[in-house]
């Protein structure tokens, strides 16, 4: 599959090089192609990687993974050109100042980033835990839970092999309206591990029987 990752931050740098070792090609959009930073994401990536800008990422990828700060990402999305009939993955989570949520209990940052996508499938995934959970899954033989939810049934179960392609175990929780509940449980996360203490080697498993 061709997955274009919009940011090279810690969380798309990470899925971007996890996606190219299970041999789909990544296409990392970023502002400077050609930095030191680029360059040397692409050494660890391997050959199934390259870099270019957003916007011609964007164009080229079946899958557009969003992985932003959430102050850039309706100029970022808006710039992508027509993401229409895409899947689009958000991986962000909407955090103002104080590590509060910008956006919540009526809508999501999911639900914003669907109207500035016009027309694309709006997935919400990979926000509710951190990029080391998405390097390694696994808890003691036990893949962790990934949380995901959208509109459209094709496009979730697209992400939901992505995400399977990483060793998570997949819970599909619903409508995207559904992320107005995952932003608030990824700041349970985020509270955990940064405010309580816990570190980052933290995750969730919804468990059955």
């Amino acid at each position: 599959m061709k997955i274009a990752v919009i940011g090279t931050g810690n969380v798309g740098s990470i899925l971007g090089k996890q996606w190219a070792k299970k041999e789909h090609q990544v296409i990392f959009g970023t502002r400077d192609p050609d930095s030191d930073k680029a360059r040397t994401l692409l050494d660890t990536a391997g050959p199934n990687a390259r870099a270019t800008t957003p916007s011609e990422a964007a164009v080229e990828a079946e899958v557009v993974v969003l992985a932003l700060p959430w102050n850039s990402t309706q100029q970022v999305v808006e710039s992508l050109g027509n993401l229409a009939g895409k899947t689009v993955v958000d991986c962000i989570n909407p955090i103002a100042p104080g590590l509060q949520l910008a956006v919540g209990t009526t809508t999501s940052g999911a639900e914003q980033v669907a109207i500035w996508a016009k027309g694309a499938k709006v997935v919400k995934a990979f926000n509710t835990t951190g990029a080391e959970n998405m390097a390694d899954p696994n808890y003691g033989g036990e893949a962790i839970s990934m949380f995901i939810c959208g509109d459209d049934a094709e496009a979730k179960a697209t992400v939901a092999q992505l995400a399977q392609d990483l060793g998570f175990d997949v819970v599909d929780t619903g409508l995207l309206s559904m992320a107005r509940y995952l932003e608030p449980l990824a700041m349970v996360w985020i509270n955990l591990a940064m405010r309580q203490g816990w570190g980052r080697n933290i995750a969730f498993k919804l468990v059955k029987r």
